[in-house]
């Protein structure tokens, strides 16, 4: 396999305010991961914990709780600031009010709703009842929304008068659905100030149900992915150590609640820690970002490739106009990090971008980059400690380093799914050979760092060479015309398959006419050729204006493939309109 040249760059270690030193917990966390946090979280009495409980109601009484916990920007200049002290009490309101619906432990209390205080308030509300909480991304459509609803069996909708007009003429078939609750309506926010601010938080069991998020395939209907209770575990200990995150800090996840990220690093576990967030309810926006950081002081921002690539694309000079000395510690999630953007990180901030890669079903970060490390540029970094993790081959058995191979960890850690919901067969064919399988084909180098070549069915098979996808697109976003590519298979008679690229160019006007189009392709080619490999360079360049992506951030090369070949594209449900 061609290998790249270890491009490192390196950390002065002291300069970094490191959390708990890493060697005393790997061996804590290999046999029991609850005794290396237990003082740190809040238990009850009975052996039960609860994830609302730790982010926000174990606070009051202590100095924490005056403390601001949400600072919230919405359009219009819209701006509300909660302390943890009100969180709790709004929180208690939402489960009182919930209980006055008749929702008991193990129902099912779904968002639908933007990035208002809302929402935060009701996912804290709704884990506060023992119920299981799911949370929908605000661009869902009609048929995404029944979707899920519809297999989780959903008893109450939290939304608002203009996105409840998406179930229109559903009602017939979502039998479960007992109440679309409108948190605009007079009606509600009548009610809710009606509730008591006092509630005894259900004793959750660590194995109960706590949240579902849905994911999407190729075939089929979404999946409605499991977690429980315990999970807190991970999700504590992983904000804490690789998002770094201190009591003074200003922290800023630009993930929507709607997803994972959005949901454990978004609203439980920086709240578990005590720390106060931004949250912006807008849409983005290049100078509206620099100004969010630049008001708020942020100190740890907590985003995705696909953002630093748009911000790469409005240039150095622009972060330069802003003051943003506050930031000290950048990390990424989502998809795969190009090694351009953590260099660009280091021009434009100062600071690189550390990846880190999990998954809905991992529901907490699985290989990291911590502050204190050494990056190895284009690499994922290396797995959290007590994550067992491995490059097998598709019978389970682990393959050599420097093999290109399944990435695959040991079952067991206590963030791990535990169900698909009503769909075992499902869940069971994540595992094979005691390892769960990703579905990320990557390799591992000779010093434990871990390498992303694409996902199972991404790989490229061109003239009997493997050319992961993500690489040659790296490739690409290196050159300076261009700014984003997607790279898919295509099939040909005499190579079996070739590379091809769709480029999304920083700047279409440079090129007006065919010809000069022609002559980029030719550039590109060449390019690819010079800092990747010969065989891996793309036969076929299409120029395009946007990128198929999830609203997470993430390419969806299947969609590109499909429109190529002709082929149906699946579920679309949590893709941007392309």
């Amino acid at each position: 396999m061609d290998t790249p040249s270890a491009e490192f760059i390196r950390k002065d270690k002291a300069a970094f305010r490191v959390a708990p030193n890493l060697a005393d917990y790997t061996e804590a966390l290999k046999s029991n991961a609850w005794d290396s946090v237990k003082g740190e979280l809040t238990w009850f009495p009975d052996g039960g914990i609860n994830l609302a409980y730790n982010a926000v109601d174990r606070h009051v009484g202590t100095p924490t709780e005056g403390k601001t916990a949400l600072l919230w920007e919405g359009d219009n200049n819209a701006v509300a600031t909660y302390t943890f002290g009100e969180m709790a009490r709004l929180s208690n309101q939402y489960a009182n009010y919930l209980i006055s619906l008749g929702v008991a432990k193990g129902d099912r209390v779904f968002m639908f709703l933007p990035r208002i205080p809302a929402l935060y308030a009701a996912v804290l509300g709704g884990l506060k009842t023992g119920a299981v909480v799911g949370t929908m991304f605000s661009a869902f459509q009609k048929q995404a929304l029944v979707d899920r609803l519809e297999n989780s069996g959903a008893k109450i909708l939290f939304t608002t008068n203009e996105l409840a007009k998406r179930l229109d003429g559903t009602k017939d078939t979502l039998p479960d659905l007992q109440k679309i609750v409108l948190v605009d309506s007079p009606e509600f926010l009548g009610g809710i100030a009606k509730q008591s601010e006092q509630y005894d938080c259900v004793h959750t069991k660590p194995e109960d149900h706590s949240f579902m998020l849905y994911t999407s395939g190729t075939t089929g209907k979404p999946k409605g992915v499991v977690h429980a209770h315990k999970g807190i575990v991970h999700e504590y200990v992983t904000a804490k150590w690789v998002l770094d995150l201190h009591p003074d800090d200003i922290y800023w996840c630009t993930a929507d609640p709607g997803w994972v990220t959005g949901l454990v690093y978004g609203i439980l576990a920086p709240w578990m820690l005590g720390i106060t967030m931004v949250v912006h309810g807008g849409r983005f926006d290049t100078n509206a970002w620099y100004q969010i950081l630049k008001k708020y002081k942020v100190t740890v921002w907590y985003t995705a490739p696909t953002a630093i690539r748009m911000l790469m694309a409005k240039g150095e000079e622009l972060v330069k106009s802003y003051e943003l000395t506050s930031l000290r510690h950048l990390c990424s999630v989502g998809e795969p990090l190009n090694p351009e953007a953590i260099r660009w990180g280091v021009k434009a901030f100062g600071l690189a971008f550390h990846d880190t890669w999990w998954q809905t079903e991992t529901a907490g970060m699985m290989m990291i980059n911590f502050p204190c490390m050494d990056i190895k540029v284009g690499s994922m970094g290396k797995p959290f400690p007590g994550i067992e993790a491995a490059i097998v081959d598709d019978a389970g058995n682990p393959v050599p380093d420097k093999t290109e191979g399944n990435l695959a960890f040991r079952p067991g850690w206590p963030s791990m799914m535990v169900d698909i919901w009503h769909n075992e067969e499902k869940y069971k064919s994540y595992f094979v050979n005691n390892w769960y399988i990703s579905g990320d084909r990557a390799w591992k180098d000779e010093d434990g760092y871990y390498w992303f070549i694409g996902r199972a069915d991404d790989v490229i098979k061109t003239s009997g060479e493997r050319v992961g996808p993500f690489e040659v697109e790296s490739a690409l976003v290196e050159h300076p015309a261009v700014t984003e590519a997607g790279v898919i298979g295509k099939p040909d008679e005499l190579r079996g398959e070739i590379v091809k690229a769709f480029v999304v160019l920083k700047d279409p006007k440079k090129y007006p006419d065919q010809a000069s189009l022609d002559a980029l392709k030719a550039e590109l080619g060449e390019y690819v050729k010079k800092h990747l490999a010969g065989h891996a360079y793309p036969r076929e360049i299409e120029f395009i204006d946007k990128l198929p992506k999830t609203r997470s951030g993430k390419i969806m090369r299947r969609i590109l493939k499909a429109k190529e070949l002709g082929q149906p594209i699946g579920d679309t449900s949590t893709l941007e309109e392309y």
